[in-house]
Order: structure tokens, then sequence, then C-alpha cells
């Protein structure tokens, strides 16, 4: 499974986007299932409604919600990456820990959002 990050969304609507093209065309050729989680539902519906973008597109994803053992898993990855002394977004961590504990692989275009975060299993589809 490729769990698409808000930044992969807003790109992939984006008509004119030559990343989105590329990552509409890449995500195609996988055979795994393309998701994404409630957390980047939520931001990418904000923005949508912020920009007055059309919805119905995203909303055919199926959406992983936030479990309690992702609430478990993600408390873990911020505490470990504050450990070392960095700074942690808690909805990158949430959306890391969904996508660990689907056995995912996160699509995003800010990788410096999850640097240090496949130190604690977070595969990355690029």
């Amino acid at each position: 499974m490729i769990i698409l990050d808000s930044d992969v969304l807003i790109e992939i609507l984006d008509r004119k986007s030559q990343k989105g093209d590329q990552a509409l065309k890449q995500i195609t050729k996988t055979p795994e299932m393309i998701a994404t989680t409630s957390i980047n539902l939520h931001e990418v519906l904000y923005g949508l409604n912020k920009y007055a973008k059309p919805v119905q597109e995203i909303l055919l994803l199926p959406i992983l919600s936030y479990t309690k053992k992702d609430a478990v898993l993600a408390s873990k990855i911020e505490f470990e990456v504050e450990k070392k002394g960095k700074t942690v977004c808690r909805t990158d961590a949430m959306i890391a820990a969904i996508t660990i504990n689907n056995d995912a692989k996160l699509y995003t275009f800010n990788l410096k959002h999850f640097y240090g975060f496949e130190d604690i299993g977070l595969k990355l589809f690029q």
C-alpha cells in the first residue's frame, strides 16, 4: 500500500502541475493499493475549502483513520525524534504512524518533514 501525503494530493489536483502529472503517472503504474489518511484528508479539504477547488476527486480515495495503535506509535515517533534534538510536526508523526502500522509507503514531496522517521520504520515511495 502507498499512502499519499497532502502535498502529493494537492499537486495531483492541480492540473497545471508537472509534479502532479508525474506523481499520477507513477502511482497509476504501481499494482499497490493507493490510499491517504484522515489527517491528510483534513489538510486537503481545508485547502480545497479555502481556495474553492473541487473536492470530489480526493473523496474517492480509501481513507485510513487514526487509531489507538497509531496514537501509541505516533507518540513514540514524536518522542524519539525530539530526543535527537529535532523538531517534529505532530501531524507528520501521526501520518507516519498510520503509514507504518498499515505496512505502507508514504508518498510525499516534503521529505524534510519525515527526515529521521525511516529509522523508526517509515518507508517512502519514490
